[in-house]
């Protein structure tokens, strides 16, 4: 990949000082900001305001990193869409577009592969190959709104890769993502799931920021959990749900857990129990998910009665449940569905 910077991951603070040391105003670095984060402009060239001399001097110092849209999918089931993303060193990367009537939601990458090992998991399938920079995840927004020619209203990092594992690009993410001069995105209105990376959920209370933080459960018991989910080994249940209360203390957003239902393996009595035993105390809610089947694991996927009588064992433990419709079922556009896409066929 190119080593120079890349402009569209830079800070309106990051762009103003570079252009202050090419001998140029502070309000420059505001208009290329506007122009790679609210215009959503990839060509340098298109930069009407600039001097030739003051574009040959950029592009002396860096480049503007431009995603491609490789391919679309739509769902037949409902308005999903999923895309397949190209980034400039072709590797491929998928996003998904959810459409809610009331709001519209783009599920975004956050690394090209997983190293984390979840085993229900297609996004973890394929090597871990890098993180994602700050603007390969903005590019996925941009992408798909003018792709559809319409607003994003909400995102959440929840497809390929932990967020938090990648834990400096993506707070530069989010403070483009919120920046007035650019996308102006409430961070109330951004969602980041992670597995557990507890000393990152302390980092992340510690910046203070409104957005909604989601625990990758879909175990209770600290074995069982451990089976299908590595990450268990080096953070414990119990550590995972310390740092949910120091996150909430802090920042005094309710935290989420999602709990992937997986037939006959984690939806009995015990484990509603042990749920209610282990989230004692805490301002939560439990985000119940249908297994997405994939091929690599042998796991049934519950029909929707089964689901239903889960969320009522949740209920009757004085539990906080809600189901989570399935979107993009027949574009494998679902929930731990995800893959590095076209594993860098052209590359």
């Amino acid at each position: 990949m190119d080593k120079r910077l890349e402009f569209n991951s830079m800070t309106l603070v990051e762009l103003q000082e570079l252009f202050l040391t090419l001998g140029e105003k502070k309000y420059r670095a505001e208009q290329f900001f506007r122009f790679l984060h609210a215009q959503k402009n990839f060509e340098i060239e298109n930069l009407k305001q600039f001097s030739n001399t003051l574009i040959e001097k950029l592009k002396n110092e860096g480049f503007i990193n431009k995603s491609t849209i490789y391919k679309r999918y739509e769902s037949k089931i409902d308005n999903t869409k999923k895309y397949l993303i190209r980034l400039e060193d072709n590797r491929i990367i998928e996003t998904v577009f959810m459409d809610y009537k009331t709001y519209t939601t783009v599920c975004i990458s956050s690394q090209v592969g997983c190293r984390m090992g979840c085993s229900f998991c297609a996004s973890t399938k394929e090597n871990f190959k890098r993180n994602l920079t700050a603007c390969e995840m903005l590019n996925q927004i941009y992408l798909i709104e003018k792709d559809l020619n319409l607003k994003i209203t909400n995102v959440v990092i929840m497809g390929i890769g932990e967020p938090l594992d990648n834990y400096d690009n993506v707070l530069k993410f989010l403070n483009i993502l919120n920046d007035e001069r650019g996308k102006n995105l409430s961070l109330r209105n951004v969602t980041i799931s992670t597995c557990g990376l507890v000393d990152n959920i302390y980092k992340l209370a510690k910046e203070n920021l409104p957005i909604t933080l989601t625990i990758s459960l879909h175990n209770p018991f600290q074995k069982e959990r451990s089976e299908i989910m590595p990450i268990s080994n080096k953070y414990s249940i119990e550590e995972i749900i310390k740092a949910c209360k120091f996150y909430f203390e802090k920042t005094k957003r309710r935290v989420s857990f999602e709990y992937t239902i997986i037939k006959g393996q984690n939806d009995s009595q015990k484990h509603a129990k042990e749920l209610k035993r282990v989230l004692k105390d805490l301002n939560c809610h439990i985000n119940i998910i249908p297994l997405n089947e994939i091929k690599e694991f042998d796991g049934i996927s519950p029909d929707t009665k089964y689901i239903y009588i889960f969320k009522e064992k949740l209920k009757k433990l004085s539990l906080n449940a809600t189901i989570r419709k399935k979107q993009g079922i027949d574009i494998n556009g679902a929930c731990g569905q995800l893959r590095q896409g076209v594993i860098e066929q052209e590359s």
